[in-house]
């Protein structure tokens, strides 16, 4: 077996497709599903395409839920990360910090649509 992709609703192609090019990620292609959705397909350089954001047509907000609680991706500099986010006014949820005495260094941002991705320094 292996993970394919990750699939999420988002209401602004435009908005969440910068806020992951920001990340690092690429569009990759954009598939029509009718005449009811679009789904972007996005990929972290040197992968397959990982994250698909699916914006439905006449839809203006999705509940989050208590289910969903964040998708992770490696930074090699967290800092430096954080500075270019800032520049497009990206912030963190709290300054990065270590789970354990020794562990990687992470924080949190959020997306357009409010899901929480994880931000992890690589060692």
């Amino acid at each position: 077996m292996e993970l394919v992709h990750t699939c999420y609703r988002i209401t602004d192609i435009d908005r969440s497709v910068a806020f992951y090019s920001a990340l690092g990620f690429e569009e990759r292609r954009r598939l029509p599903i009718r005449d009811e959705a679009i789904n972007v397909f996005m990929g972290l350089p040197g992968d397959e395409d990982r994250l698909e954001l699916t914006h439905n047509f006449g839809v203006d907000s999705y509940e989050l839920g208590t289910g969903y609680g964040h998708v992770a991706v490696t930074v090699d500099d967290l800092d430096g990360t954080l500075e270019r986010l800032a520049e497009r006014d990206i912030r963190p949820e709290k300054p990065p910090y270590s789970v354990r005495a020794g562990g990687s260094r992470l924080c949190f941002v959020r997306d357009p649509d409010g899901y929480r991705i994880e931000l992890i320094e690589r060692r």
